[in-house]
């Protein structure tokens, strides 16, 4: 069980392998050296506080999302990545 449990308006996500094919070439991650910008939402914070008032995130855990590409820091975590964002960080929802 991941032991992290984001602050504020903050949201854990963990970042998903894309393969990613040049010309019917499928280039594995090691070519790939630009991060990834789709996520899964692993944890979310409370909030933020808006006059006096907290408001919850929009982002729920489960949630695939894009991100923008340098926004979230990058975390390790039991020799696994993670990306902590801020919710404005985080573009839209992936249905």
């Amino acid at each position: 069980m991941l032991k992290i449990k984001p602050l504020r308006d903050q949201v854990l996500l963990e970042p998903l392998k894309e393969e990613r094919k040049k010309g019917g070439i499928i280039l594995p991650d090691t070519v790939q050296k630009e991060r990834p910008e789709k996520a899964k939402v692993v944890a979310v914070g409370p909030g933020k506080y808006e006059d006096g008032k907290l408001v919850p995130l929009s982002v729920k855990k489960g949630d695939v999302v894009l991100f923008t590409k340098y926004g979230p820091n990058e975390i390790k975590v039991d020799d696994k990545e993670y990306l902590i964002a801020r919710e404005e960080d985080i573009l839209a929802i992936i249905d």
